[in-house]
């Protein structure tokens, strides 16, 4: 089961994510995709990791900001994990995204090209996990439009990518201001 969890910054989708994964399994591996590059940064880490010390079940955490694909692929084949009821939950696709960017931001001009392909990989190991996976993302493209290049690119990208990666999904859920709502039961079809 692959289940989704998007919303806007600070509106409670890791604490729900982290208590959903509690609900799921036994025990959890926890990928974070953030870098680490100031003391703001370091404090919101701090709070993460502890209210995981918290959490009803204990955590492995595994940092990885680029090859998430890669990561996913290797928990995947470990059989051990799925007969110990192990739930993966990965914080945050956006920062994910953001590393890819801001690694490749000198080619602008090239990044749909550069980033399909590892969008595409994204998708195939979320479509072929055979255990629990849950995914934390943001909605970035309900604010006003960017005013340069980069920040325009990085919603267009990031929007592409949740439609993509809640397409695979199991169950998708909506968090705003700490209320989760599960959305892809109620999808719409035309």
């Amino acid at each position: 089961m692959v289940v989704m969890i998007t919303g806007g910054a600070k509106s409670g989708k890791s604490a729900f994510a982290e208590k959903y994964a509690a609900h799921c399994g036994s025990r959890g591996i926890y990928i974070a995709t953030s870098p680490v590059f100031d003391e703001e940064l370091q404090e919101r880490v701090a709070q993460h990791q502890q209210r995981r010390k918290q959490s009803a079940i204990p955590w492995e955490t595994v940092e990885e900001q680029y090859e998430l694909s890669a990561i996913l692929e290797q928990l995947a084949g470990k059989r051990e994990l799925w007969e110990n009821d192990t739930v993966v939950l990965v914080d945050c696709l956006i920062l994910w995204l953001s590393n890819w960017l801001l690694r490749i931001e000198p080619d602008l001009d090239a990044a749909t090209e550069l980033l399909e392909p590892l969008l595409a990989k994204l998708e195939a190991a979320l479509r072929s996990f055979p255990g629990t996976l849950i995914v934390v993302t943001n909605e970035v493209g309900y604010g006003i439009v960017p005013d340069y290049p980069l920040g325009r690119l990085f919603r267009d990208v990031a929007g592409v990518m949740n439609q993509r990666v809640a397409s695979v999904c199991d169950r998708v859920f909506l968090v705003t201001a700490g209320i989760p709502i599960e959305l892809k039961s109620r999808e719409f079809f035309v």
